[in-house]
Order: structure tokens, then sequence, then C-alpha cells
């Protein structure tokens, strides 16, 4: 019989697993080689099928390497924190849904393929139609397309030049070193005027409260007594002071909404009664804010509070005029204050009274009331760190449902058994039955 066959046995080099990853990098380089010598004969060749075949080979490497450049990035950006990595673009944002209508992908395809989540995406669709500058989507400006203080100075030169006409207009620009043609300056005199780039807001940092009494607000509103603020003879109105109404000042901790402090006056206060009132709420806090933010009221926009501030080592920001949002926290704010006291009671014309009335008020508001930007919690539990009531072992009236299924939000675990029979008990703070604390008790 015949011995069966064995393979030859090759010697590897002593030093093998040494140059390894070289061997593998000079062999992938000696193999591209041999592929672009070969492709490049084919290419070259009389019989089309040969040429066709050469380009289609070509076109599946390129393929297979894009695709393989893809997953080495792809997987450095896996490892980015999702917080920490950068946003899209309004235009790439267009362009991720532009490649999903071609693709034909589904919201969750698309999510996976550019590391976002379906609801993202779903909500770029349903934004897709907005219009402005601030579109959240925004088509790829042409490359031709001037910007907009080139339509501005063509505009302006025609403002301040009437008879001139669009020839004369691009032939001066031109000799001044701008040249636009003929046809183009015309399409831009026919256009809305464009506003000066001098005039366009200028973009500010938004201040972000990152901890307890690092931003600070403070505002003024006026409040009506029982006496009113109307009467029925030119000019229908009276004026704005004690007896009529009263003047009410007030300051916000921004992180946990919390009141630092509230003041009355007969009248409408000056710069230095503003600033005697925040130096107690400083005093009373034992800390000093990072920045202050108010409006452009002229008890602070003023160089006596602007000096103050700087003595303090505090950054004053000033909302802007006409802007919604600007201050939207304590004008909430004072909208609750209204609504659920000055608008329920009958606002008393003695001083003391009236300011005992707002602060429990504002013991309630901090230490009772749940704020919906705080997810539930009351601003003394977010200004201290305490735990969060809401979170607390819940009651389970239902007889059936398991104790380890979810709840409403926030999730929190059972006290005790299912099928808890519990009462209700409503107290008021100091007697005042528009401030409410309510409690539950299990029943007996």
């Amino acid at each position: 019989m015949l011995a069966k066959l064995q393979p030859p046995r090759i010697p590897l080099p002593k030093n093998w697993p040494g140059c390894v990853k070289s061997a593998v990098i000079h062999t992938i380089a000696l193999a591209h080689y041999s592929i672009v010598y070969a492709r490049a004969w084919a290419a070259g060749s009389i019989n089309a099928r040969v040429r066709l075949a050469a380009e289609k080979d070509r076109f599946y490497e390129e393929c297979t390497l894009l695709r393989e450049e893809l997953r080495i990035k792809d997987i450095r950006t896996a490892q980015i924190p999702p917080q920490r990595r950068p946003h899209y673009g309004p235009q790439e944002r267009m362009a991720i849904l532009e490649l999903r209508a071609a693709r034909g992908w589904t919201l969750k395809q698309t999510a996976d393929t550019f590391f976002l989540t379906s609801a993202t995406i779903a909500s770029w669709m349903k934004r897709i139609d907005e219009q402005g500058r601030d579109a959240l989507l925004q088509l790829r400006a042409p490359v031709n397309k001037f910007p907009d203080f080139v339509r501005y100075i063509v505009q302006r030169l025609k403002t301040l030049n009437p008879s001139m006409g669009k020839v004369k207009i691009a032939e001066t620009l031109c000799r001044a070193g701008l040249h636009l043609g003929v046809a183009t300056v015309g399409r831009i005199l026919k256009e809305k005027p464009h506003p000066s780039p001098e005039d366009a807001a200028p973009s500010t940092r938004v201040v972000t409260a990152k901890r307890p009494n690092h931003v600070w607000h403070v505002d003024l509103t006026a409040v009506p007594t029982s006496m009113g603020l109307w009467a029925p003879w030119l000019p229908f109105a009276l004026p704005q002071c004690w007896p009529f109404c009263w003047w009410v000042a007030v300051v916000i901790d921004h992180y946990s909404r919390r009141v630092m402090g509230i003041a009355t006056f007969r009248s409408n206060p000056t710069s230095v009664s503003v600033l005697h009132f925040l130096e107690c709420a400083i005093h009373n806090a034992s800390v000093t804010p990072k920045y202050i933010i108010c409006d452009k009221g002229q008890q602070f926009w003023c160089g006596m509070f602007k000096d103050w501030c700087d003595n303090k080592g505090i950054t004053p920001r000033f909302g802007a005029v006409g802007q919604h949002g600007s201050i939207a926290v304590i004008e909430r704010f004072i909208l609750s204050l209204k609504n659920q006291c000055t608008r329920v009671i009958r606002v008393p014309l003695h001083g003391e009274s009236f300011r005992r009335e707002l602060t429990l008020h504002a013991h309630w508001f901090n230490a009772e009331r749940p704020h919906s930007a705080l997810d539930g919690k009351t601003p003394q539990e977010v200004y201290h760190g305490l735990s969060p009531a809401c979170q607390r072992p819940r009651f389970e009236p239902r007889v059936r449902w398991p104790r380890t299924a979810r709840c409403a939000s926030p999730q929190a675990p059972v006290a005790s058994s299912c099928s808890a029979r519990i009462r209700l008990e409503v107290r008021y703070h100091w007697g005042r039955a528009h401030l409410p604390i309510v409690a539950l008790r299990r029943a007996a």
C-alpha cells in the first residue's frame, strides 16, 4: 500500500511572532500591487468585456474598503458618551433625511446608522417644513450664492442713490472691487431689504445654572390692593403706588427655583432700595451668586447697579427687550404668586400684614409645592440636596398589581403589601386655605 502523503512541513522563522504584524502589512501591500498591475492590463484591453470586468472589480473593491473605513470610524464614535458627541448641523440633518429617503430606511435603521434615537429622527421629520435662518433643517447653500452682506451693500447703494440702475450699480461695485453680474444685481434689488449686519442682535452665551446659588433672577411687579387700579375717568387708571397697589421685589435661585428673598414697597422702588434688598438676600443665604439675571428696568440698567455687581464679583445679565423667555423663570414664579396668593386673598393695605402673606406663600412654595421643571421635587429638596418625597416607597391600592411592575413616573418601590387602604389628610399652612399641605395615611 502506498503511504499516505503528508503535507510538507515548512519551518517558520525563529522571530516569526515578533514580525507577524509587519508581515501582514507587507502581504496586503504586495497583493494590492499585483491587483493594480493586473487591472491596468485589463483596463487597456481591446476587449470591451474585459474592460467592464476590470471596472466592476475596481468598484467592488472600493465599496468594500469604504465599508471598512466607515466601520473603523463608527467604532471610535461609539466610544464617545452620547452627551459629549457633537451635534449635527442643520444641513447635515437634512442630508440624513435625504439619505434615509434614498435608501428606504426605517427610523431605527437611520438612528442606528448615525448614532441617534428613533425619537430624534421622528422629531426632525415633524419640523422639516420650518423656515428661516434658525430652522432645524436647512438645504445646503449653493456655491454661487452671495452672502447677506453683499445683498445689503447692493440694496443700500440703491437707497442712497435711487437714480442708479442695475447696470450702473454693477459697474460701480466692479470699480470698487466687487464683481457682480447685471442680472444678479437686478435680482437682489427685487428681494426684500436685508437689515444691516451691525443691527443684527449679537449672539450672547446662554447662562446655565450648574448648582444652587450659581444664577439668581430678580424682578419687580405691581400687585393691586383691594382698592384696585382702575377708575371710571380719564386716563382710566390710578397711580401705581400705595394705597392702590404694592410693589413686590423677588429673587429666585435658577437651579432650584427656590425663593431667596421677597420684599414690598409702597411705590416703584429706586435702585438704592433694590440693592439694599439684594444685600439682605445675600446676607440671609450666606453666599453670593455668580450671575444675576434681570430685565432692563431703570433700577437695573444704570451705573449704580453695575458698579455694585462689580464690587460683589457678580456678573449681571440682562434679558433682551421684547424677547420671549429671556427672564421666563422669574416671570413664571410671579404668575404663580399672583394666581395662588394675591388673587385669591384680599390684599391688605397694612404693610406688615401683606409681607406676612408673601412670606408664608414663599415658605409654602419652597417646601410643599412640587415643581414641574424639577420633576415633581420641591425647591427646598433640590436646594439642600434632600431625598425627594416623590421617590419614597409608594402606596399601591390595586389588588392584583405586581409589586415589581413599573408605576407612574418617577419609579418607586411599594411601601408594603398591595391593596393598601389609604385616607387623605389635608392641612393648611398657617391656616391659609390657599396653601394646602397634602398627606396620605394608611387607613386602619
